[in-house]
């Protein structure tokens, strides 16, 4: 059984006990999450979600990926700017399908 679902604006195809990166949830580490905009399941596809599917989720971990460095430059200014950014991320674990 699978299912594609929206997280922050992206999209997952997910199956049970996949672990997945989405953007930062406000829940703790060990917290069960319920995710309702369910996209598909298995040959089910919704109008935009399916209706009373949902996947349950367990939070493994909260935390920031790498930095990236951004440099920006403009030729004959003088202008040079050093910029760094670490995207806030949560680990989640997929429980259950239900839908």
């Amino acid at each position: 059984m699978f299912a594609i679902i929206e997280v922050g604006g992206k999209q997952y195809k997910i199956t049970e006990n996949d672990e997945i990166y989405v953007e930062k949830l406000t829940n703790k580490i060990g917290d069960k999450v319920k995710l309702d905009k369910v996209l598909m399941v298995n040959d089910k596809i919704g109008t935009p979600y399916v209706k009373d599917a949902y996947v349950e989720c367990e939070i493994l971990k909260q935390g920031k990926q790498p930095k990236l460095t951004i440099i920006h430059h403009i030729s004959q200014k003088h202008h040079t700017r050093k910029y760094g950014h670490r995207q806030p991320y949560t680990k989640l674990i997929v429980r259950s399908i239900k839908g």
